[in-house]
């Protein structure tokens, strides 16, 4: 058992604070906060992919894989995978830090894991 860290672990590559929650041999758990009004830095994963579970705020997640591009609102509630090879980018909107918890299979592998990649939007953080 583990309660939500309110001290970031790190910072990810692409930006946004990460509190590490769990891990079992096939997956790891981790919380993703990026303050409000930011945008991230547009990353993709040699290894790993996910899945994101929306907890807080309000923004919008661009996915781009086999030429295939999309942008997608984010909230609440709101479920979605980034496969592996996908080129991915998000930003906050609002008052609110935008809050997600999310799956990585395997478990996280450390440094040099995600890379940057060219994205939609000019990123606001800076290189975790």
């Amino acid at each position: 058992m583990k309660h939500l860290p309110v001290a970031r672990d790190a910072v990810a590559p692409d930006g946004a604070e990460v509190r590490v929650l769990l891990a079992l041999h096939g997956g790891s758990m981790a919380h993703f906060r990026l303050a409000p009004n930011q945008t991230s830095r547009a990353v993709t994963h040699r290894t790993v992919e996910e899945i994101w579970f929306v907890v807080t705020g309000r923004g919008e997640m661009w996915r781009k894989l086999a030429g295939r591009e999309e942008v997608m609102s984010l909230s609440p509630g709101v479920c979605l995978t980034i496969p592996l090879g996908t080129h991915f980018q998000f930003r906050s909107s609002g008052d609110e830090p935008l809050g997600a918890v999310a799956i990585t299979m395997p478990p996280w592998p450390g440094e040099g894991e995600a890379y940057e990649v060219a994205g939609p939007w000019t990123p606001t953080t800076k290189r975790g």
